[in-house]
């Protein structure tokens, strides 16, 4: 039976796998044969395993780094884990002994030591009771009981002063195998210095045979306890350079020892003989994590390993919408509370991993995000006593689920619509209603005004921006100043043109409002009103195009819940679209290849045949100059 996923526009595609619910998909029981579109970092991981080489992966957060990482260890061979242990050293006790054996025998070892400091404690102390037994009775028969008794108490206190004490030669399991079925993954992200490279604990007893022997105080690191196994550190870029820079040794040794972190405490005395840590290092973290990594530990990674950049999203094909039902299966399996899924919630998911891409043919891969909407859909049905997770649930749940940033842009729309900060009816000379995308899932109504004064300097007119805009915003205004210039012929030279984006408390960046600054300001400059009903999103190119941005599907969505009838996006983001079927019916969407469209159905009034025809003989000409023939140097 065919089952079919509704793609951007009306096209739609088939895919064959008929299943009732997901607990009839089978989950592989490889961690790395759970993974989904990341085929190549999947190549290397094996790769990496294999010869015990180091992996950096950048790349979103939710694409499976973490995953990858433990999928590594399960691929590392078994035999090769040891236990490690820290034993005394009677020449110098700040320096205890290390000692490595296979896994599982330290734990025999350390039973037998426990075992033998036991009889020999029992026999010694059978000794001293009868010694003590004998004092008393003694000195009962010579009549000084008295003193029998003061002469016992005194022997008991001066034996457990000064015999040795065979506890305290017992060595100290500190990274233990026993019976692990694969090798160790450590996850050491945002770990101190201390947990990371290991530590020596303070002893407030250094005398008066109450202290604790040094090696007894000696705690293993997560780089020791992740010794032939894999250690993970995510955000790489957190840790101190320090931290970075004995993480680099211990790489290039493979061993480092164990002293106290702190400097006030006891345990700073205190160092290890070398501790192994051959582990092999999975360093993650997004895209500013190389900024503020060590250079050298880069280096160390990149020439002994592998750098991976990790996908955001797949192509849209049956196989990869096959793989993303075996996904669904894989996160009710792993949940274990949840209900199975049916068809229809799996279609709706793979239509949400749609959205969620933002790119024509293509599916996300940001499958944790996604994976919290399949839970959210499950706890829904569980509430419910549902047997089965239906499409009803996954609606109810993209409702439920939605991030902090949508519900600010809900918020920002709620108090913008109390303050009339934008107009969603009527005309207005330089005001538009932009768009713009809040935390990369929720977009908003953002206004924009134009206004244009003579200049205030004799030399030459300004384009003066306000809102806190941020680079590439301010680079994206001054793109307009020349769009303005080169498609308009309008002379600027002595006047001041001012734009101001209205309620940015946090900041403007991108240059997806380019068109709606462009629109403001020959609304400006012509005096020719903007039709309020409207709202824009696209880029500028200094010739007039409308180039593609990002967002778009959000964007609409957030236009029209604010009641805006017409939106305006570019001919090029047009296959990206899928918004919701609730905002389908609410909303006219125009697709626009240059300005020239974008005025024609942007403005209002007996004026606006006149600068649309004056505009496209300006394009005309821009489009018809010759170009030189570039000759190769």
């Amino acid at each position: 039976m065919e089952n079919e996923i509704t793609t951007s526009g009306d096209e739609t595609e088939l895919y064959n796998d008929a299943f009732e619910t997901t607990d009839s998909i089978d989950v592989p029981e490889l961690l790395i044969d759970q993974i989904i579109g990341q085929e190549h970092a999947v190549e290397v991981v094996k790769k990496a395993a294999s010869q015990r080489r180091h992996v950096m992966m950048i790349g979103s957060p939710g694409t499976g780094k973490s995953l990858l990482a433990k999928a590594m260890a399960e691929l590392l061979p078994m035999e090769e884990l040891q236990d490690i242990m820290v034993y005394p050293n009677p020449e110098d006790n700040n320096n205890p002994k290390i000692r490595s054996v296979p896994a599982g025998k330290g734990r025999e070892i350390v039973m037998a030591h426990k075992m033998e400091a036991q009889k020999k404690a029992q026999s010694r102390n059978m000794l001293m009771m009868i010694l003590v037994f004998g004092i008393i009775v003694y000195s009962f028969y010579v009549g000084q009981l008295l003193w029998g008794i003061i002469a016992a108490i005194m022997i008991l206190l001066l034996t457990r002063q000064f015999l040795p004490k065979d506890e305290l030669m017992i060595p100290k399991l500190i990274v233990s195998n026993y019976q692990k079925e694969h090798a160790s993954f450590i996850d050491a992200t945002g770990t101190h210095a201390g947990a990371l490279l290991g530590d020596v604990r303070h002893d407030p007893f250094q005398s008066g045979g109450l202290e604790t022997p040094s090696h007894d105080r000696v705690e293993s690191g997560d780089i020791h306890k992740s010794h032939k196994g894999v250690l993970f550190i995510d955000e790489i870029n957190t840790l101190s350079l320090e931290s970075q820079q004995s993480l680099l040794t211990a790489l290039q040794e493979n061993e480092y020892p164990i002293t106290g972190q702190s400097e006030r405490s006891s345990g700073a005395l205190v160092k290890t003989e070398p501790v192994p840590c051959d582990f092999i290092m999975v360093a993650a973290g997004n895209l500013d994590a190389m900024e503020k990594m060590h250079p050298a530990l880069r280096s160390r990674i990149k020439g002994y390993g592998y750098e991976l950049f990790m996908r955001d999203s797949m192509e849209d094909t049956p196989e990869n919408r096959k793989n993303l039902v075996r996904f669904v299966a894989q996160e009710v399996m792993r949940d274990g509370h949840i209900p199975p899924f049916d068809k229809g919630a799996v279609d709706e998911v793979i239509r949400e991993a749609q959205r969620r891409a933002g790119r024509k043919g293509h599916l996300t891969v940001k499958l944790r995000d996604l994976g919290g909407l399949v839970r959210v859909a499950g706890d829904i049905a569980h509430s419910e006593d549902a047997k089965i997770t239906t499409a009803d649930h996954v609606l109810a749940a993209k409702k439920m689920a939605r991030s902090i940033e949508q519900q600010l842009a809900d918020s920002y729309l709620e108090r913008k619509k109390d303050y009339e900060l934008f107009q969603k009816k009527g005309e207005a000379i330089g005001r538009v209603n932009g768009l713009a995308v809040m935390g990369g899932d929720s977009g908003i109504v953002l206004p924009i005004m134009a206004g244009v004064t003579p200049a205030q300097s004799n030399a030459e007119g300004k384009v003066i921006a306000t809102g806190m805009l941020k680079d590439i915003a301010k680079e994206a205004v001054q793109n307009v100043s020349a769009v303005i210039k080169n498609v308009t012929g309008t002379d600027i030279t002595n006047r001041d043109i001012h734009i101001q984006f209205i309620g940015t408390y946090e900041g403007v960046e991108g240059d997806s409002a380019s068109i709606s600054i462009a629109t403001a300001v020959i609304s400006a400059l012509e005096g020719i009103p903007i039709d309020q009903s409207v709202a824009m999103t696209g880029s500028l190119s200094v010739r007039g195009d409308v180039l593609p941005i990002g967002g778009a599907t959000y964007k609409i969505e957030a236009a029209a819940q604010a009641g805006i009838k017409k939106v305006i996006i570019p001919k090029s983001n047009e296959a990206d679209v899928m918004i919701e079927e609730a905002y389908k019916d609410k909303i006219e969407i125009v697709a626009v290849t240059n300005i020239v469209e974008v005025i024609e159905h942007s403005l209002v009034g007996p004026k606006k045949n006149m600068i649309v025809e004056k505009l496209q003989n300006m394009m005309n000409l821009n489009l018809n100059v010759d170009l030189p023939d570039v000759v190769p140097a």
